[in-house]
């Protein structure tokens, strides 16, 4: 079953009246805040979801930018979003779905039926459907959720991940080869990490590609069926957006939601440069 829904087929899930509720994730490194862009036009109905205030905890800088909400914390705001037990989920975001498919994740793991639409609210425009721009107050949901964690790993599991299976690095190649570093105190990658980038998987429309070439991709990195695998990025958003990939083409990958910001705020971790090798 796909984890992605067109704009067409969600246009007629809210045309029929479906139980479904839709979260706009829009949200950027440069400018975390989405609310703007959300009042500016969203898919009707809609409801905001601040990435960094409600798929996220805050910490010390070991725990990293966005350590994982508790499964309370989760439900609490997905009761706000209005989510009422037994409802669809359908996310998007503007940025080639990455935000998104951290909500997605999440909410997977939570037990909800949650998916991601294909092409953003680029391609619900494109459709020619209206967006508006109130801001929608949903009545507050009831849904309960399962413990979420069981598709996380740990730093400690990440260290080790490389020498029973694979680690994968989806950040840009400058940053795991260790040449920039825009926001972490180190540079490097996890040692034994093999680089995919995940826009690797998409088109310029943010659409995923055939999923024979995306198949090959991991192939390359040597995530199989079979195989163990997490991905780890900058703060584990991104990553996330790696195993939404992963799961679309039948695969199995796990993140790491501490990712380089919490490796390289904890002393004593190695760190890798250069290309990878093997």
């Amino acid at each position: 079953m796909s984890q992605f829904v067109s704009a067409d087929a969600l246009k007629t899930l809210l045309d029929e009246g479906a139980p479904v509720r839709v979260l706009d994730v829009r949200w950027r490194l440069e400018q975390p805040d989405g609310r703007d862009a959300y009042l500016a036009g969203h898919v009707p109905g809609a409801v905001y979801v601040p990435l960094d205030l409600e798929l996220s905890a805050h910490g010390a800088p070991a725990d990293g930018r966005h350590p994982l909400p508790s499964t309370l914390a989760l439900q609490q705001a997905a009761r706000r979003w209005g989510v009422r037990q037994g409802d669809a989920v359908v996310v998007y975001d503007d940025a080639k779905g990455v935000p998104a498919a951290r909500a997605w994740w999440l909410l997977r793991q939570a037990g909800v039926d949650v998916k991601v639409l294909d092409g953003g609210i680029r391609s619900w425009i494109a459709a020619g459907f209206d967006v508006v721009t109130a801001d929608a107050a949903p009545a507050p949901g009831d849904v309960v959720f399962a413990e979420i964690g069981a598709d996380a790993i740990s730093i400690d599991e990440a260290a080790a991940l490389p020498a029973s299976g694979v680690l994968l690095d989806v950040r840009a190649p400058e940053r795991y080869r260790g040449e920039t570093e825009p926001l972490d105190p180190v540079a490097g990658h996890i040692p034994g990490a093999r680089n995919l980038p995940t826009v690797r998987h998409l088109d310029d429309a943010g659409r995923i590609l055939d999923h024979d070439t995306v198949r090959a991709a991991f192939a390359d990195t040597g995530v199989v069926p079979g195989v163990a695998a997490a991905a780890y990025c900058g703060s584990g958003v991104t990553a996330a957006h790696t195993a939404l990939i992963a799961a679309e083409v039948g695969l199995d990958v796990k993140v790491f939601p501490g990712s380089w910001s919490q490796w390289s705020n904890t002393p004593g971790r190695p760190v890798a440069t250069g290309d990878q090798s093997g």
